[in-house]
């Protein structure tokens, strides 16, 4: 069973913002395949810091406007 990632994204928010850009256009312009995008987007799978620059960059937003990670006590 695949353990889900803790970093949480707004790619779905922010395809719609950018003229309801589709996974796969989105997927087309990282060089990546619809099925990693969807991953992406439930949370199943967490981009290399590349492909997450390159989404941002792709929304034409900030890194920190598409992914956040859960802060504070980790105990």
């Amino acid at each position: 069973m695949v353990k889900p990632t803790r970093v949480s994204n707004r790619i779905r928010a922010l395809r719609a913002q950018a003229g309801e850009m589709t996974q796969a256009q989105l997927a087309e312009r990282i060089g990546v395949t619809r099925q990693t995008v969807i991953a992406i987007e439930q949370g199943r799978y967490s981009p290399t810091l590349e492909l997450a620059f390159q989404i941002a960059g792709a929304l034409g937003v900030r890194l920190d406007d598409v992914f956040s990670y859960p802060t504070g006590d980790a105990s």
